[in-house]
């Protein structure tokens, strides 16, 4: 199945040449035509993360100024499904998702049309206690959305169908387009497969993040709030 990386990044100029270096390398000898391409959606940065990634060997699509996590993985998405990928593996561009991780994920056995989200174990990792919280309360109001058990609803490592995610309609532009298009995904039955993966947390000082931990979750409150009125479910589809 031909898959695509799709990076979204703001003022990543630290970290983006070495993630896309490291999966270039992961892809190197791959059949040309199934190889995975690696793009980058510049959210309007004010450093040279296009210039990084392009020389690492990205396509770079560019944000004049920033609109969202959201806005710019679909950017990401339409471009790969342009670039005639069946499906997009998104991971974060600070690095905290390893090359290796988002070539499983890619390379995963679950259905061309399932939505695969990564399963971290945060405490392992060493994530920050108020992520730890975050993305809990996160995944109680995921679940409860959803009517039924999800364990990581806030993981940028995921597989996204192909053209089945850009059918859905999600209209977050933040971060909230990650947890509206799993509740729309589970509406509209579309298979969610849940797959643990190791991610890697840099230390405190060197860690970079544009997600606020009291107003993100209360915007993707207020998205699931919207979404559950506005849709209807079509099967049960979480494995």
């Amino acid at each position: 199945m031909r898959s695509a990386f799709v990076i979204p990044a703001l003022d990543a100029e630290r970290t983006i040449g070495a993630l896309v270096s490291e999966l270039v390398g992961a892809t190197r000898g791959s059949d040309a035509w199934l190889a995975p391409s690696v793009i980058v959606v510049d959210d309007g940065s004010s450093d040279r993360t296009a210039e990084a990634a392009r020389a690492a060997g990205a396509e770079v699509v560019r944000h004049e100024r920033n609109r969202g996590k959201g806005a710019a993985l679909l950017t990401g998405l339409r471009r790969a499904h342009e670039r005639g990928a069946r499906a997009a593996v998104t991971l974060d561009a600070d690095g905290q998702h390893p090359a290796s991780e988002a070539l499983a994920l890619a390379r995963s056995s679950a259905p061309p049309e399932a939505l695969v989200l990564a399963i971290r174990n945060l405490r392992e990792a060493g994530a920050p206690r108020k992520n730890r919280f975050s993305n809990a309360f996160s995944n109680w109001w995921m679940s409860l959305f959803a009517r039924r058990h999800l364990r990581d609803t806030q993981c940028g490592l995921r597989r996204y169908p192909l053209p089945e995610t850009l059918e859905l309609g999600a209209l977050g532009t933040g971060f909230e387009f990650e947890s509206e298009v799993i509740l729309r995904a589970v509406r509209h039955g579309i298979p969610v497969v849940e797959v643990p993966a190791r991610v890697v947390y840099p230390p405190e000082r060197e860690r970079t993040t544009h997600f606020d931990s009291v107003r993100d979750p209360a915007r993707i409150v207020y998205r699931l709030l919207h979404t559950a009125f506005t849709t209807s479910f079509r099967a049960r589809s979480v494995r």
